[in-house]
């Protein structure tokens, strides 16, 4: 008889897996640890039990952003703290995606979690499961918030049964990022990237020399869902897991294998460039000639644009000849609202994400680190503007977004285990570009899916 093993050590086994792959949210530098640890002593004790009058009530914000990303949320955080005198934010690196939900956990539910945790998108199952958070919906509702002013294909991603759980915070998709000057060298047009799979591989053949690949993409499971959702395929059963728990992965289905033949197609012929699955092997690539075309985050835009000695071309990503192009799904994190804390730190915390909302503070955010403004008023900020006008490629990952049509594919899938599923994909992708045949590594990719999907539903509190 199969032995169940208990949803705590399943769970700590889905941590350890992605731990061990790449990071979840699709931009390589926010998830490294910096060389000290700067998480507050605070949170591993006590908090006082309530705060006394004329004193500000403080909160913690535990989040996952290093870099810029980092500096710019400090600087946020510090025009928060600094624009009223009830509240104080302290803003507390926790390592990555995955350290930061296994700190959690200790804590969830009780008084001492932090008012406000940044979590994976991939992690969107299990919180609303875990029992540990208050759902947004209920801060929006008390406070008649009008969510009409963010941008309705972000929410939806972080939308369940029409109620929002969390807010949207850092938000990226992929996009297509090319050599402009290999793209005159080669006789096709700089100003029009291929759109479709059978363009990509003609074009990529075009584009191969001695020294440079036509195309390539990370061998990372993000990529893989978003050419399938462009499609309009579900990555899992159950509408995406979105009317019910998932229990058969359907991404091995006609969608998922235009996506693998897309691939085997110029891997054989000698023009797809194989990087690996480290983010920065990849941008290394671009910058250096080595490959044409790859696809990465919006939020990688910049640093490609900075980095090559090239004029450097954004598209949106390429969809299969015989589909409509739906669009893209949401990746990054939100912030989550702890259950178990004191009335008036949620009152602090639904204080502060409103905040982080509005145009100014949005404006900043997709300014310092390339993520979208969860705020689309943030675009028509001058400074916003400016940029836009230096940096047109920045123009195109908003339009792709807001050119997306809602739907369950583009709502994007919700499971628990996502972090094992993604390694099944980084798993068939590899065995693919060894020779493998495309259906068989996809079927063997679901497979592994659906045995870790059974576990997780059958040990679901």
């Amino acid at each position: 008889m199969k032995k169940i093993i208990s949803s705590s050590l399943f769970w700590m086994l889905i941590l350890a897996v992605a731990i061990l792959t790449a990071c979840t949210n699709s931009d390589s530098k926010e998830t490294e640890k910096p060389a000290t640890d700067n998480t507050s002593s605070e949170s591993e004790g006590t908090k006082e039990e309530g705060t006394a009058p004329g004193e500000k009530v403080t909160i913690e914000f535990w989040h996952a952003m290093s870099g810029t990303g980092q500096e710019s949320i400090d600087a946020i955080v510090k025009g928060f703290n600094e624009s009223q005198d009830k509240y104080e934010v302290k803003a507390e690196f926790q390592g990555s995606y995955e350290e930061s939900l296994t700190k959690l956990r200790g804590v969830g539910g009780t008084k001492d979690a932090p008012a406000i945790t940044q979590v994976f998108e991939v992690g969107t199952k299990y919180m609303i499961d875990s029992g540990y958070i208050e759902p947004m919906q209920k801060f929006i509702d008390e406070d008649n918030y009008d969510l009409s002013q963010l941008e309705g294909n972000i929410l939806n991603y972080y939308r369940v049964d029409g109620d929002l759980y969390s807010m949207p915070f850092n938000s990226s998709t992929p996009v297509m990022i090319y050599n402009k000057d290999a793209f005159k060298a080669a006789g096709l047009d700089p100003e029009k990237a291929p759109e479709t799979f059978s363009e990509v591989i003609d074009a990529a053949a075009k584009l191969k020399t001695d020294e440079m690949y036509g195309f390539s993409m990370l061998t990372y499971g993000w990529f893989f869902e978003q050419l399938v959702a462009t499609q309009g395929g579900l990555y899992v059963n159950e509408d995406n897991g979105r009317s019910g728990d998932a229990t058969e992965a359907l991404f091995n289905g006609p969608e998922g294998l235009n996506v693998f033949r897309f691939l085997d197609t110029m891997n054989k012929a000698g023009t797809f460039g194989n990087f690996g699955t480290n983010w920065d092997d990849i941008r290394s690539a671009f910058a250096t000639g080595k490959v044409a075309m790859y696809m990465d985050s919006s939020a990688g835009v910049a640093g490609a644009i900075k980095n090559a000695p090239f004029e450097v071309g954004v598209a949106y990503i390429p969809h299969a000849d015989e589909v409509q192009r739906n669009g893209v799904v949401i990746g990054g994190a939100s912030l989550w609202m702890s259950k178990g804390i004191a009335e008036e730190e949620q009152k602090a915390a639904w204080e502060f994400m409103k905040y982080l909302t509005t145009p100014e503070v949005q404006a900043k955010w997709h300014l310092d680190t390339g993520y979208f403004a969860i705020n689309p008023a943030a675009y028509e900020e001058q400074n916003v503007k400016d940029k836009w006008a230096e940096f047109p490629q920045f123009k195109v990952t908003v339009d792709q977004l807001q050119d997306t049509i809602p739907g369950l594919a583009t709502q994007g899938a919700l499971i628990s285990v996502f972090p094992e599923s993604r390694q099944q994909i980084v798993t068939a992708l590899e065995e693919l570009y060894q020779g493998k045949d495309p259906q068989e590594v996809l079927d063997k990719a679901a497979e592994g899916t659906n045995r870790a999907m059974e576990i997780a539903n059958k040990t679901k509190k």
